[in-house]
């Protein structure tokens, strides 16, 4: 599994001198973080979002708002955490601004796409699908995010928390009690 503190390969300029150079003046040191960690964020925004185009939008927010911001990161060699975190925060807080229901088409039509050897299992995972969707999307932010990271992103606890800035015990505890209560909802639709 890829670490997201080693985000910058061996070799790379480390994190801190070019948070250095960036608050020195030279602008352009800047575009060497992006490209180190667009992707990751991204990936993160959209499983949080499901929707590519906020994601990115969060994304892009995040690191302007970590440029004009960088005077306040506090520890430079943890540039990606910090961003991340900034990140973290402001899809949390798009989801509560958001609080219709979206209904995935993408999902839907994957299901009935021609050629199918079992269309009744088809329908069974996509109900499946669509009923996990549902209920992770009403999981709490917090407890969202921290399932989401361990059990689809596959990272660790220890990654989790350097990311987060959250203790292992909480977040165990938060991917505990999301599992509770994926498996409360799920039992109540299925």
């Amino acid at each position: 599994m890829r670490q997201f503190a080693a985000a910058a390969k061996a070799g790379d300029e480390p994190d801190a001198s070019v948070v250095a150079r960036v608050r020195a003046g030279e602008q352009e040191a800047y575009r060497i973080l992006v490209r180190r960690y667009q992707d990751v964020l991204y990936a993160h925004a959209l499983r949080l979002t499901r929707d590519a185009d906020m994601a990115a939008d969060l994304t892009q927010g995040a690191f302007v708002k970590a440029y004009t911001e960088m005077r306040r990161c506090r520890e430079p060699d943890r540039f990606g955490a910090w961003v991340f975190r900034i990140l973290s925060n402001a899809c949390k807080d798009h989801l509560k601004s958001r609080r219709r229901r979206d209904v995935s088409l993408d999902d839907q039509r994957a299901a009935m796409t021609p050629g199918r050897s079992d269309p009744e299992l088809e329908l069974d995972r996509s109900e499946l699908g669509s009923a996990l969707q549902d209920a992770l999307g009403r999981l709490a932010d917090g407890l969202r995010e921290a399932f989401i990271m361990k059990h689809v992103d596959g990272r660790s606890y220890e990654e989790m928390a350097e990311m987060l800035g959250a203790s292992v015990p909480a977040l165990k505890m938060r991917v505990h009690r999301a599992r509770e209560a994926l498996k409360e909802m799920l039992e109540e639709v299925l």
